[in-house]
């Protein structure tokens, strides 16, 4: 993962407008007459202008990209002289949300979730499973070193508010208890079964998998992280292409 991303152009991905077209019917007269509001010739009501989809896509995406700036810079306001906070990186309006505990020094050093080691071992995940990077984004649940937890979690909640992702992957038991105490509307406790897609509310899946920071230095470790995070791949591959 490198750093976040709020500055694409990339369009978001969730909402379309519907096209109308309208119809127009003239009789010959002998003289021509001032246009009037075309009707749909289905309801004989007045015709809609079409917005274009990806005209509505790139409000959708601005505004994300402008709530998503608003909270990184609250919280570098509420880091303490001395702490290093670290912000979320990636698409603001991804598929997939990615959140393990706590930032590792590579980030805090950086500033940005999942920058250094765990960020590259992410990166070749999704490329071997052919997901697009672009459609997905991390973060963690505490933003610095000895942040207060309460403040954490409100914060969290917002990114999850303002990504709207369709798929939450909590890497981690920490990350598990953590996200499971959010209170977040309409959620259903994440349960303590690795690599199983469940329903953390109506809209958005979960998966629990290891944490990845703790992965990268014992082979089982990778191997059980691996076998746990494949199951995203096949989440991702039957998702509609729209």
């Amino acid at each position: 993962m490198g750093p976040r991303s709020s500055c694409s152009a990339s369009a978001a991905r969730r909402s379309s407008a519907a096209r109308a077209r309208s119809s127009t019917s003239s009789r010959s007269s002998g003289r021509r007459r001032p246009r009037k509001e075309s009707a749909d010739p289905e309801t004989l009501g007045p015709a809609v202008v079409a917005v274009p989809s990806d005209e509505i896509s790139e409000k959708y995406l601005q505004k994300a990209i402008s709530e998503t700036n608003e909270l990184g810079e609250e919280i570098a306001r509420s880091a303490p002289e001395g702490a290093f906070p670290v912000i979320g990186s990636g698409h603001p309006l991804a598929d997939l949300f990615m959140v393990k505990y706590g930032p590792q020094p590579a980030e805090a050093q950086e500033g940005v979730a999942y920058f250094g080691r765990a960020g590259q071992a992410i990166l070749k995940s999704l490329q071997r499973l052919r997901i697009d990077p672009l459609a997905v984004y991390g973060t963690n649940c505490i933003k610095f070193a000895g942040q207060d937890e309460e403040e954490a979690r409100s914060q969290l909640t917002r990114e999850l508010h303002i990504v709207q992702p369709k798929l939450v992957v909590v890497m981690g038991e920490d990350a598990l208890a953590f996200v499971n105490s959010l209170a977040f509307p309409l959620a259903t406790p994440i349960e303590e079964r690795l690599g199983e897609l469940q329903r953390f509310t109506p809209t958005i899946d979960a998966l629990l998998v290891p944490d990845i920071d703790a992965s990268l230095d014992d082979q089982a470790a990778k191997t059980s992280f691996w076998q746990a995070f494949k199951t995203a791949g096949a989440w991702w591959a039957e998702l509609p292409p729209y």
